[in-house]
């Protein structure tokens, strides 16, 4: 049979798929999950351990799912499509604060984790035609989203200066610079706190100077919340440069933002999250705001029919109680005070042995990951001689850090820097 023919013959319609490399973590996960060694850390996914290295269902959670289990009408039912209104008016509240005009500016939907509300998002504008504009993201930035606005249509994926690597703080003037240099009115995703991968956040000054700079090339906004409450603890804080935008810089156009409570809560496996536009302050009306939900609804009923629903009821439980509302910020300070507390004995063991180098920027940085600024083959040996598993950018998940390996990683970090120091000093004779 020929070329030709064996394309057009239905036997032989999956016969040339191409096989398409694994996901840069999930492989990460799936060699140490195998690897004998006992001393072995995880330092690649992003998710929450205890001080013991196990993952940690939060109180708030347990004391949350008791009460949802033990509801008369609890059942298994479909939620609409839009989800559980309770969840979506709470999510709303948390992230654009007690005050702000939900009733009428918010236009929103349950998503699947804040994978899904990007998902939502780049749909949505995919249908607007904004996918034909340019997208910039940060750089570097999570290694899904631009997979995300790929799959949906925008062909010209950009990135603006974040991360410089020689003072390993923000690069402020190459972000401003390409913000002013973007076609007016092009896609910018923001990450609003907990910066993913560098853990860098803008200071709330530097915040006031990028969003005014996107208002006067009248770019469209994005922010991807996913560590909300889970980089200093503070819920308000952590929605700083959001709502500066909503209530102020930008308040005069629309407004996307995208959240998770996959970190936050701890929700990782139950996929609980919301997508929302934010109105301008003006010059929308009722009957517009529900052309964008049915729109949302839309993009919802043709790939999930309706959302799940037992995360999404934990989560509302938790924000519509007073009591587990508050059990649930202890919560997070609890998380984020220990990932402080484990940056700081990195940067102590580190300076202890005189490792070559200043790791200042570990402590400076928030959230749950660091970009330790180790290169590619001092990842691949940490890997291979200590049984330190971290991505290959350097990007570790300070989360995966306790008091019964922090010292191994600090040995690790030593070791390393020195093996490939050394190289270059003898290379060099």
């Amino acid at each position: 049979m020929s070329a030709q023919n064996e394309h057009m013959n239905t036997k032989f319609i999956f016969k040339n798929v191409a096989k398409l490399p694994s996901d840069a973590l999930f492989a990460i996960k799936g060699r140490l999950a195998v690897d004998p060694r006992t001393n072995k850390v995880d330092l690649g996914i992003g998710a929450y351990r205890d001080n013991t290295g196990k993952p940690w269902i939060l109180p708030s959670v347990r004391k949350a799912e008791q009460i949802v289990q033990a509801d008369p009408n609890y059942n298994h039912e479909y939620l609409n499509i839009s989800g559980l209104e309770s969840l979506r008016k709470n999510a709303a509240r948390i992230i654009f604060g007690d005050s702000f005009d939900i009733a009428n500016r918010v236009v929103n939907i349950q998503s699947l984790s804040g994978t899904g509300a990007l998902h939502v998002g780049a749909t949505l504008m995919e249908s607007l035609k904004l996918n034909e504009r340019d997208v910039y993201f940060s750089d570097p930035t999570w290694g899904n989203h631009l997979q995300i606005f790929a799959k949906c249509g925008f062909n010209s994926i950009k990135s603006y200066p974040y991360w410089d690597a020689a003072s390993k703080k923000l690069n402020l003037d190459g972000f401003l610079n390409t913000i002013k240099e973007a076609t007016s009115g092009s896609v910018f995703v923001l990450h609003p706190c907990a910066h993913n991968p560098t853990g860098l956040d803008p200071t709330e000054e530097q915040w006031k100077v990028i969003l005014e700079s996107i208002k006067e090339k009248q770019h469209v906004v994005l922010f991807d919340s996913a560590y909300q409450g889970f980089a200093t603890g503070s819920l308000a804080k952590d929605a700083y440069s959001i709502r500066l935008a909503i209530t102020d810089i930008l308040k005069d156009v629309p407004v996307m933002v995208c959240q998770s409570f996959a970190k936050n809560v701890g929700m990782y496996g139950e996929r609980v999250g919301c997508f929302h536009v934010v109105l301008p302050e003006s010059g929308y009306n009722a009957e517009e705001g529900s052309a964008i939900q049915s729109q949302l609804e839309a993009i919802t009923r043709s790939e999930l029919s309706t959302p799940p629903a037992y995360g999404a009821k934990i989560v509302s439980a938790i924000l519509s109680s007073d009591e587990l509302y508050k059990a649930w910020s202890d919560d997070m300070v609890t998380m984020s005070s220990r990932i402080y507390e484990m940056r700081h004995k990195l940067v102590a063991k580190l300076t202890e042995l005189k490792t070559p180098g200043n790791w200042d920027h570990i402590t400076s940085q928030v959230g749950m990951f660091s970009y330790t600024g180790l290169s590619k083959e001092q990842v691949a040996r940490m890997e291979k001689e200590h049984a330190v598993y971290l991505a290959s950018s350097g990007r570790a998940s300070i989360a995966g850090l306790n008091d019964g390996n922090v010292e191994h990683v600090g040995y690790a970090i030593d070791e390393v820097v020195r093996h490939f120091s050394e190289k270059v000093i003898y290379s060099s004779l």
